[in-house]
């Protein structure tokens, strides 16, 4: 494994690839970022971000959506992925968070994930980008890059997570957790990974290549 020297290095060179990186999934408020992320599972952000603006324009708040016809949802929707699914559960999220929270998105972590529709990865976000807390959310390029080229060797999600929080300064995690998703869908590919044009690759363990 690498030494806090190396793995700063690595974090250095990853903030000086991707200067702009931070959440891709377009919003004004913590309740639209909320949303979106629930959104967005097994979806692209770039998709994501082509339905939302008709959504928060019919229903800008919790309130609104909690009224919202599941029908009308579903097809103010129906270009993402499991649309139907995703549907009832940001209407009941919104219900939850009228009736139990005012309108507002609780800021913790464990109100979070008992609203419908949001796991870890998704508190985790909404904790980061909403309210400007150090977490490391861990998608599927986050796990990918951070097990490849070495800053943890972990089999599963929730274990890549806890590794990350253990080896990387905490006053980095949110900022490295945007790094990583840039790197894994500019450079680190699932597939063909571009290693001759990786700013890291001096570096790198190359774990699974």
């Amino acid at each position: 494994m690498f030494n806090n020297t190396e793995i700063n290095e690595i974090l250095d060179r990853l903030e000086q690839q991707y200067p702009d990186a931070d959440c891709a999934l377009d919003h004004r408020n913590v309740f639209e970022l909320l949303v979106a992320v629930v959104l967005s599972a097994q979806t692209t952000d770039v998709s994501v971000n082509k339905v939302t603006p008709d959504l928060f324009a019919a229903y800008p708040d919790a309130a609104a959506l909690a009224e919202a016809p599941e029908a009308e949802l579903q097809e103010k929707l129906r270009r993402i992925g499991m649309y139907k699914t995703k549907a009832r559960n940001i209407r009941n999220l919104a219900i939850q968070l009228t009736e139990k929270y005012g309108g507002q998105v609780p800021e913790d972590y464990d109100q979070l994930v008992e609203l419908p529709g949001v796991g870890r990865k998704t508190a985790n976000v909404v904790l980061a980008v909403g309210f400007g807390h150090q977490r490391i959310a861990v998608d599927t390029h986050v796990f990918r890059v951070a097990n490849r080229i070495g800053l943890v060797s972990e089999k599963d999600v929730l274990k890549t997570e806890l590794a990350l929080m253990e080896a990387l300064p905490e006053a980095r995690w949110s900022r490295t957790h945007h790094s990583l998703i840039f790197h894994g869908r500019q450079c680190c590919s699932a597939r063909n990974p571009k290693c001759s044009e990786c700013p890291i690759s001096y570096l790198c363990k190359k774990v699974g290549l």
